[in-house]
């Protein structure tokens, strides 16, 4: 891999440019994940996600499942969620059967003391990202704008093939602007409803806040099913976008098609026998 110098009137993205020569087999993966996209083989490497941004994310990761498994073996000692109407049960939060095959029945001690602990780092990192977006204005990719609804829904008829209209090639589109400010408030939400249950005679008003004590414990179930659910389908959209997404939040760097005004742009090998 070259790195080739980067004239002074072009900034791309806020990153370098650099000359690559894709492999037949990066080559086909591109092809796979974007379709029609190799009309063209000249493509260039744009700096996506600051680094504070990758380490944000990777701490949350771990920090999150700690939380959600911790949180599910305090749930144990009175689990009594349930969708239902009446006395009639849909389905309970959760089946005996699911806490004996996942070994998570009376750790209720352990569970509080693992809980208490990552909620340190939760809101630590948390805090950290959230003064990180508005010091250095990031939060302008991140919070929805005029017309961010509109594309959120064609982001959604394009994901569900109701739609051919490709949304437009930007850091973060409509659907993930609203993703991702929503996880934020989430978050928040998170945070505020386990003080209020965590500490109910310190916090009282938070606890009133929510509407006492049962509801605000309501609340915080509520907001972990959330949780849960992002997680989910920001694992199938990751798998779902490919792996040059997926680097991007490793490395930082994303492969982009090039204009051909471009002075730094990717050329594709000539493939042999491919």
């Amino acid at each position: 891999m070259k790195k080739a110098g980067l004239p002074s009137s072009w900034k791309g993205n806020g990153g370098s440019g650099i000359l690559v020569f894709l492999t037949p087999a990066s080559s086909r993966h591109w092809k796979r994940c974007h379709p029609g996209g190799l009309g063209h083989t000249r493509m260039r490497i744009e700096k996506k996600h600051p680094l504070a941004i990758r380490w944000f994310h990777w701490i949350n990761f771990p920090v999150m499942l700690a939380m959600v498994w911790s949180g599910t073996l305090i749930y144990w000692a009175n689990h009594v969620y349930r969708i239902g109407w009446g006395g009639w049960t849909l389905f309970p939060f959760f089946p005996d059967s699911f806490y004996d095959a996942a070994h998570i029945d009376h750790r209720l001690a352990e569970g509080m003391g693992w809980h208490f602990l990552f909620a340190w780092f939760f809101t630590i990192n948390g805090i950290l990202y959230v003064l990180y977006l508005a010091i250095s204005k990031q939060w302008r990719y991140i919070v929805p704008k005029n017309g961010s609804l509109k594309e959120a829904l064609q982001v959604v008829r394009y994901d569900l093939k109701l739609s051919t209209e490709h949304p437009p090639r930007r850091k973060f589109n409509g659907a993930q602007q609203f993703a991702y400010t929503g996880v934020i408030l989430v978050g928040l939400g998170s945070l505020l409803t386990g003080l209020a249950i965590y500490k109910s005679v310190q916090f009282s008003w938070l606890a009133t806040l929510f509407g006492g004590y049962q509801l605000a414990r309501t609340w915080h179930f509520v907001l972990t099913i959330a949780f849960v659910l992002f997680f989910l389908v920001h694992v199938a959209q990751v798998i779902r976008a490919g792996w040059n997404n997926f680097r991007a939040m490793v490395t930082g760097y994303e492969l982009v098609p090039a204009d051909p005004k471009d002075p730094i742009a990717v050329k594709r090998r000539p493939a042999k026998n491919a």
